[in-house]
């Protein structure tokens, strides 16, 4: 059997941030899944802003041919500190935005007031950059987390482009939620759901410092959203149990259905 009765009952960590851990939350409820909450980043302002202030003076003035946006936090921390400076909704659309992703694209729509002119089909970064390729442009604004990935802005510069990375948040480790490594080494822990390399990174270090064991995850599935957050779970040592082939929820969700539902089928043999 395949579809919601697949999640069912079936114990669920979620390590997103605490401000979008409730969407993924309502999706598994709604597939009678159970999630835990255990919130692994948290996003910051940057302590210093006088850089991202600069890039976005320079979009103002019309000195940025694109604004790329690599994460829902990306928009968010954008749509924060143009708030602060007293810009309205809209400010920044006097440059052609890129999202990594259909998340990405409706955070800039809800909280930029801008409209994505670019959205690759695949959502990691070396898509986002081939499709940048083809585009006719010189100067890129790159506002992203302190521990963003270097691919990037790498491979736009060897394509010729004028690349502005600039830390536009800083993702810091979580805390809160329920006992996980408690849950984990009661067996009551069916899976954990990461959605970047850092929720990979920041769960390994709370289960550590919180008394937890990585051998109480050899039974859990580790569902990772995309090859980047599965490659972020091998440099400790560990295999992604499902990464599916769209990079979004509702593709992590459904592969885990599939993944739940063979299981069953092969016990049942």
């Amino acid at each position: 059997m395949t579809g919601a009765a697949s999640l069912n009952r079936k114990c669920v960590v979620n390590t997103r941030a605490l401000y979008q851990a409730g969407e993924l939350d309502r999706m598994l409820r709604a597939r009678g899944a159970d999630p835990i909450s255990y919130p692994c980043i948290d996003i910051l302002p940057p302590e210093d802003t006088t850089e991202l202030d600069a890039g976005l003076h320079a979009i103002a003035d019309g000195e940025y041919d694109w604004l790329i946006l690599t994460s829902e936090n990306t928009a968010l921390s954008l749509a924060r500190r143009a708030q602060s400076l007293g810009w309205p909704m809209g400010a920044l659309n006097l440059v052609r935005v890129a999202a990594i992703g259909p998340k990405t694209s409706e955070a800039a729509v809800s909280w930029l007031g801008v409209e994505p002119a670019l959205v690759p089909e695949e959502h990691v970064a070396e898509a986002l950059a081939e499709a940048l390729k083809a585009e006719s442009a010189s100067r890129v604004f790159l506002p992203q987390s302190n521990l963003a990935r270097t691919v990037l802005q790498d491979e736009l510069r060897a394509a010729g482009f004028d690349v502005m990375p600039v830390a536009a948040y800083r993702t810091v480790i979580g805390r809160g939620g329920e006992d996980v490594p408690g849950l984990l080494a009661a067996h009551h822990v069916d899976a954990v759901i990461f959605t970047s390399g850092s929720t990979v990174d920041y769960f390994l270090d709370r289960l550590r410092t919180e008394g937890g064991n990585l051998t109480d995850l050899q039974d859990v599935c580790l569902a990772c959203i995309g090859r980047a957050t599965a490659a972020a779970l091998e440099k400790h040592g560990l295999k992604a149990t499902v990464v599916p082939t769209r990079y979004t929820l509702e593709g992590i969700l459904t592969s885990m259905e599939s993944y739940y539902s063979a299981f069953a089928s092969e016990r049942t043999k």
